[in-house]
C-alpha cells in the first residue's frame, strides 16, 4: 500500500472510531495518525535490516506523540491507537486487523523470554484503557481487555476480560468489539462473587436461627423432642 494509501486508509480508520473529530483535515493533527505514518516506514526499513534508521524514525514518532511502537512489531490493517499516550508496543508483538487501543495500553514483555517475548493479537480486539498484556501470550479474535486489566495469559476467541491478573468474565460474544467501542459495561466478577457471599451468610443466618428457634424449643419442652413419625 502506497504513502496517499495509507493516508486515506488512517483518515477512514479515524472518523469512523472517533465521535470527536467534524473534519478529515483533523485527522492531521491526531498522535494515532502521526505515529501509524512514522511506524510503516521504520517497519520496512526494520525488514531492510537498516536498524538504526528506524529506531531513529521510531524515536522521532515517541518524541512527538507519546506513542512507542517498536518497528519490529507487526500491525494490521485498520488499527487504530484513541488519545495515544503511553501506549507501548514491542518488538516481537503481532497485531491482526480491525483492533483498536486506548492510552496507556502496554504490549509488552515480562523481561524473563527470549525470542517471541510479546503478544499475539488477532482481529476485532479492543484492549481499554491502561491495560497491560504481558509476555508472548495469545489474545483470540473478537476479544475485549477491560481498562487496567493485566493480562499474562492466552484468552480464547471471544472472551471478555478484566481485572488483576486477568481474568475470563464472559465467554463466546458475538458481537465484534469494535462494533460498540464500549469500555464501560463489563462484567464485574468481584461484585458477583460478593453477591454470592452475601447469598450464602444470609443462608446460613437463617439456618442458624431456625437452630436456635428448635433449641429453645427442647429445652421448653423439658429436653424432650417429639417425634414424628
Amino acid at each position: 500500500m502506497g504513502l496517499i494509501d495509507n493516508i486515506k486508509e488512517e483518515i477512514r480508520i479515524i472518523r469512523e472510531r472517533d465521535a470527536a473529530i467534524h473534519s478529515s483535515m483533523e485527522v492531521f493533527l491526531y498522535p494515532s495518525f502521526k505515529v501509524m505514518l512514522h511506524y510503516r516506514l521504520a517497519h520496512r526499513l526494520y525488514l531492510k535490516r537498516h536498524y538504526f534508521m528506524a529506531r531513529w524514525i521510531s524515536q522521532r514518532a515517541v518524541r512527538k506523540t507519546g506513542i512507542e511502537i517498536h518497528p519490529g512489531a507487526r500491525i494490521g490493517k485498520g488499527f487504530f491507537i484513541d488519545h495515544g499516550s503511553g501506549v507501548i508496543i514491542g518488538e516481537t508483538t503481532v497485531i491482526g486487523d480491525n483492533v483498536t487501543l486506548y492510552q496507556g495500553v502496554t504490549l509488552g514483555g515480562t523481561g524473563k523470554e527470549q525470542g517471541k517475548r510479546h503478544p499475539t493479537l488477532g482481529n476485532n480486539i479492543l484492549i481499554g484503557a491502561g491495560a497491560k498484556v504481558l509476555g508472548s501470550c495469545t489474545i483470540g479474535d473478537n476479544c475485549k481487555i477491560g481498562a487496567g486489566s493485566v493480562v499474562l495469559e492466552d484468552v480464547p476467541a471471544g472472551c471478555t476480560v478484566v481485572g488483576v491478573p486477568g481474568r475470563v468474565v464472559k465467554r463466546a460474544n458475538q458481537d465484534r468489539p469494535q462494533d460498540k467501542l464500549d469500555q464501560v459495561n463489563f462484567p464485574d466478577p468481584v461484585k458477583e462473587e460478593l453477591t454470592a457471599l452475601h447469598h450464602s451468610n444470609t443462608e446460613l443466618t437463617n439456618r442458624l436461627i431456625d437452630l436456635e428457634r428448635k433449641v429453645r424449643t427442647l429445652r421448653r419442652d423439658g429436653g424432650k423432642e417429639k417425634k414424628t413419625s
